[in-house]
C-alpha cells in the first residue's frame, strides 16, 4: 500500500542514505539533490525534489550508479549502470564542483528502485496487519513491558533496545508526525499499535516496532454540520455533552452500507447474549464490535463533510491536542452506525483508530484508538 506513512518512510529512507554517503565530494561543497526521477534519457535524468522542484540532471560513462536496498546505508550500495534508472525510482544526485541553478552534473547517483520500495512497503504493512492493536493496561519502563488489552484478551509486549518506539503528536493525524519516544513517553490509556514476533499463544508479542497515541472515542447523532468550517458536533453518548471535532485533509471520513452495520451489530448481540452482563464482559464485546468495523473501513465508501446530515448516528476517532487549544483532530469517522450505537446505548462502542488511510487495516484491534 501507499499509505501516508508509507510514503513518509521512502523519503526518510531517501535521507538517511545523503546523512550517511561517505563522499568526499559533498566535503568540497559540491552540489546535491533528492527526489523521484521524473524523465529519463540517453544523457541524463530529470529529478523532482519534494518541493515540485525539476533538475536537469546530466549522466556520463564516468557517473557512478549505486543501487541502495530500502532502508540500508550508502555502505550496503551494490554497482548499477544507468539503465537501471527508471521513471518512479527514488535517487540522490551528487553533483560536480561549479553546478549552479537546476543543472547537475552527476558525479555518482545513490538510487532507491520503485520496485524495491513497494516490495519493502508490502512487507512493512503485512507486519502491521499481524501485530497487535489495543489500549494500554500497564507500562513497566524497568522490566521493559507493557500490558495490552486487545480485544478478549490481554497481551504481554516485550520492549527490546531494538524496538522503536513512536509517539503521535497531539495535533496531528499522519503517522508521518509520530516522533520517536521513550517506553516512559507510553502511558496507560493510549492506543497502541505493535508489529513483531509473536509468541505460539498469541499471548506475548516481542516489539521490533509500536506507534502509541492519546486519542478520545466519540459516539452519537450528529446536531451540526459545517461543510465550511470542516467541524461536526454531536452529544456524546458516554460522556452526554457536546462535542465539536474538526476534520482535517488527513481525516478518514468513510459510510458504512445499513447491512454491514446490521451484521455487525447482530453478531454483537448475539455475544451480549451468551458472554453475561458483567461490566468488564460488556467493555470487551464492545471492543470485538471495534475490531470488526475497524477491519471492514477499507471496504466502505468514502464521504465528505458535506455529505454529512444532522441526525445521523456516527463513531469518531479523534486526536488529543497536546496543549489544549484547539479541537480535536478528527482521524477516523464512520457514518450510519445507528445500529451499532442502539446494540451499545451505553457509548462502550469504539473505533481503532489503526485504519487511517488504509494502514494497519485487518489487524486486532481491540476497544478502539
Amino acid at each position: 500500500m501507499q499509505t501516508r506513512w508509507m510514503q513518509w518512510g521512502s523519503v526518510a529512507a531517501v535521507v538517511a542514505v545523503a546523512m550517511t554517503a561517505p563522499c568526499p565530494m559533498m566535503a568540497q561543497a559540491a552540489p546535491h539533490q533528492s527526489g523521484t526521477v521524473k524523465a529519463t534519457s540517453d544523457g541524463g535524468l530529470t529529478l523532482t525534489t519534494a518541493g515540485s522542484q525539476d533538475y536537469t540532471v546530466t549522466v556520463s560513462s564516468a557517473t557512478k550508479i549505486l543501487i541502495v536496498p530500502p532502508g540500508a546505508a550508502a555502505k550496503d550500495a551494490t554497482a548499477g549502470a544507468t539503465t537501471d534508472v527508471a521513471v518512479g525510482d527514488k535517487a540522490i544526485v551528487l553533483g560536480t564542483a561549479g553546478d549552479t541553478g537546476t543543472t547537475l552534473t552527476a558525479t555518482k547517483v545513490y538510487l532507491l528502485k520503485a520496485a524495491a520500495i513497494a516490495q519493502s512497503h508490502a512487507a512493512t504493512e503485512a507486519a502491521w496487519t499481524q501485530g497487535v492493536g489495543g489500549i494500554v493496561k500497564n507500562v513497566d519502563v524497568s522490566g521493559s513491558k507493557v500490558e495490552l488489552s486487545s480485544g478478549l484478551k490481554t497481551v504481554s509486549v516485550v520492549v527490546t533496545p531494538s524496538t522503536i518506539v513512536r509517539h503521535y503528536s497531539g495535533d496531528s493525524v499522519s503517522f508521518a508526525d509520530a516522533k520517536t519516544c521513550a517506553l516512559a513517553e507510553v502511558k496507560p490509556g493510549d492506543q497502541l499499535r505493535v508489529r513483531g514476533t509473536k509468541a505460539m499463544d498469541g499471548l506475548t508479542i516481542t516489539a521490533d516496532e509500536m506507534v502509541a497515541g492519546t486519542f478520545h472515542n466519540f459516539s452519537g447523532l450528529l446536531t451540526a454540520v459545517d461543510a465550511t468550517a470542516g467541524t461536526v458536533t454531536l452529544k456524546d453518548l458516554a460522556t452526554k455533552k457536546m462535542v465539536t471535532v474538526n476534520v482535517s485533509a488527513n481525516s478518514n471520513v468513510r459510510r458504512i452500507a445499513p447491512q454491514m452495520a446490521q451484521g455487525i451489530a447482530a453478531r454483537m448481540k448475539s455475544a451480549a447474549a451468551g458472554g453475561g452482563g458483567d461490566a468488564a464482559g460488556s467493555s470487551q464485546r464492545a471492543g470485538r464490535g471495534g475490531a470488526d468495523l475497524s477491519q471492514m473501513l477499507g471496504r466502505m465508501p468514502t464521504e465528505t463533510v458535506a455529505g454529512l446530515k444532522t441526525g445521523e448516528a456516527v463513531m469518531i476517532v479523534a486526536s488529543s491536542p497536546a496543549d489544549n487549544s484547539a479541537k480535536n483532530i478528527v482521524v477516523t469517522l464512520v457514518v450510519g452506525v445507528e445500529p451499532l450505537l442502539t446494540a451499545s446505548p451505553s457509548g462502550e462502542m469504539t473505533l481503532s483508530p489503526w485504519s487511517m488511510g488504509g494502514n494497519m487495516e485487518g489487524g486486532e484491534s481491540g476497544g478502539g484508538r
